[in-house]
């Protein structure tokens, strides 16, 4: 049986027409958006449609603890019917995001859980995933030693640091020890002190880059420890990254927007605000131009809405991760006593 909708009541209908919109019950389970239906005597299969890609984003929080379950399994059906919709779990920056079309989908996606699936989500701005790295080399010398009753601690390291060259991966280790200054066996030790130090950067608190070299130290036959090793790698890592030119890097789109010629100067002028670079500007011979750019993802956020702001609708863009570029000073000085805050208020 086939029905159209009056309200919310059902109303038969022997047959429907190209651009009717209808509704058919007890659709099998793997029914998906963009399927074709027809008989089996007549079997016909339409192209798939090809849907806008969602750039609009913002990260999503919970409201009630517990309620984490619900949301995830009422947005997954959410997305099953609706394509433009997309959920990514950032955990980098430890959040979750949700994109769609524009504000307004994303805030009717919100009210939906609300009313449909009784479960609430706030809409915050979300993080950027910023990465710290070093523009200098640094000479360490850190000895960690601890002295209480029965057995003590005691790990030396002699470290350098230096630029890795690749963001990619989020250190380099070498060891070029001779002489068993530091015994083959703490090697993994020293390593997995740097492991854990990358995560979070000494500057804002962002992952790292960087390449470490352990040339030198010494050991004490009873007091050196595996934990000893690994705790004077963290503290010599704290100290040879901020003595190494620390910088914080920032991520760069390439982004590509299509307007009608006639926004082509407001949009330009736009993307200049946005600390964004102009690379280049084709005809797409259909009245409209397609401006390339790169520009920092910080400058991004609300874009959708912007740029459909400047040309009544008409624009449209689409963008990618491009790398990543040393942030400008007031941007860098900004996060860091963001990141600042945030300690003083968890020591509080």
């Amino acid at each position: 049986k086939i029905y159209t909708m009056c309200g919310n009541k059902p109303m038969e209908v022997s047959e429907m027409f190209a651009g009717d919109i209808g509704a058919i019950a007890k659709l099998s389970p793997n029914t998906k958006t963009g399927d074709t239906l027809s008989t089996k005597n007549n079997q016909i299969l339409y192209g798939k449609t090809d849907y806008s890609k969602p750039y609009t984003y913002m990260k999503y929080v919970v409201n009630n603890k517990g309620d984490e379950d619900k949301v995830s399994q009422a947005l997954a059906k959410m997305m099953a019917e609706d394509v433009t919709l997309k959920v990514v779990n950032d955990s980098e920056n430890r959040q979750s995001l949700i994109y769609g079309m524009g504000d307004q989908h994303l805030e009717v996606t919100a009210s939906k859980l609300a009313e449909r699936y009784k479960v609430g989500i706030r809409l915050e701005t979300p993080k950027v995933a910023f990465r710290e790295t070093i523009r200098k080399n640094s000479d360490v010398d850190t000895k960690y030693k601890k002295q209480s009753g029965g057995h003590g601690q005691y790990g030396h390291v002699k470290m350098r640091f230096e630029p890795s060259g690749d963001l990619d991966t989020p250190y380099v280790f070498q060891e070029e020890v001779v002489g068993g200054a530091v015994p083959k066996n703490y090697f993994p030790a020293v390593e997995k002190g740097l492991q854990e130090s990358v995560l979070k950067g000494p500057l804002a608190g962002y992952p790292v880059g960087v390449k470490a070299t352990l040339y030198d130290g010494s050991y004490h036959p009873v007091d050196s420890s595996e934990m000893a090793f690994k705790t004077a790698t963290i503290q010599a890592f704290k100290k040879g990254f901020m003595e190494a030119g620390p910088v914080l890097l920032e991520p760069i789109a390439s982004v590509k927007v299509t307007v009608p010629d006639d926004y082509t100067g407001d949009v330009m002028g736009d993307l200049n605000k946005r600390r964004g670079r102009v690379l280049g500007m084709n005809p797409d011979h259909n009245g409209n131009t397609i401006i390339e750019a790169d520009v920092p993802l910080l400058e991004i956020y609300g874009y959708s809405t912007d740029l459909r702001s400047m040309t009544g609708g008409s624009g449209d863009f689409s963008y990618e991760f491009a790398r990543y570029e040393q942030a400008p000073g007031d941007i860098q000085q900004k996060e860091i006593e963001a990141r600042a805050s945030k300690v003083d208020a968890a020591d509080e």
